[in-house]
C-alpha cells in the first residue's frame, strides 16, 4: 500500500515528465521550422549567385566581343570609309551591352541582403524568448 505522499511525489514526477516532453516537443518544432527556413534561404542564395554568374558571363562575352571588334577596327582602319563606320558601331554596341549587363550585375549584388538574415533574425527573438524573465 502506498502512502499519500509517495502517491502525490509519483504524480508530480509523472507531470514532471510530461511537461519535460511538452519542452522537447516544442524545441524540436522550433527546431525544424528554422531548419525549413534555413533550407528556403539557402535555395533562394543559390539562385541569386547562379543568376550573377549568368550575368558576369554575358558580360565577359560581350566584352570579349567588343575587343575582338576593336582588333578588327584597328587592322580595317586604313581601308576604304564605310566598313569604319560599321565596324566602329558594332564595337560601341558590344561594349555597351558589356558595360550595361556588368553595371546591372553589380547593382543586382549589392542590393542583395545579408544571406540568411531571416534566420537569424528568428533565431535573435527565440533567444530573446527564452531568455527574459
Amino acid at each position: 500500500m502506498a502512502l499519500p505522499g509517495q502517491r502525490a511525489a509519483r504524480q508530480t514526477d509523472s507531470g514532471f515528465f510530461v511537461s519535460l516532453r511538452r519542452l522537447g516537443s516544442a524545441f524540436l518544432a522550433t527546431l525544424h521550422s528554422r531548419a525549413e527556413l534555413l533550407a528556403r534561404e539557402l535555395e533562394r542564395e543559390k539562385v541569386r549567385v547562379t543568376r550573377l554568374v549568368l550575368l558576369g558571363v554575358a558580360a565577359l562575352f560581350f566584352i570579349a566581343l567588343g575587343a575582338i571588334t576593336a582588333t578588327i577596327f584597328v587592322i580595317v582602319l586604313f581601308w576604304d570609309s564605310q566598313r569604319l563606320v560599321v565596324i566602329g558601331f558594332l564595337t560601341l554596341l558590344y561594349l555597351g551591352l558589356g558595360a550595361g549587363i556588368l553595371s546591372y550585375a553589380k547593382k543586382e549584388a549589392e542590393r542583395s541582403k545579408r544571406p540568411f538574415s531571416a534566420t537569424l533574425e528568428e533565431l535573435k527573438k527565440d533567444r530573446h524568448h527564452f531568455t527574459r524573465d
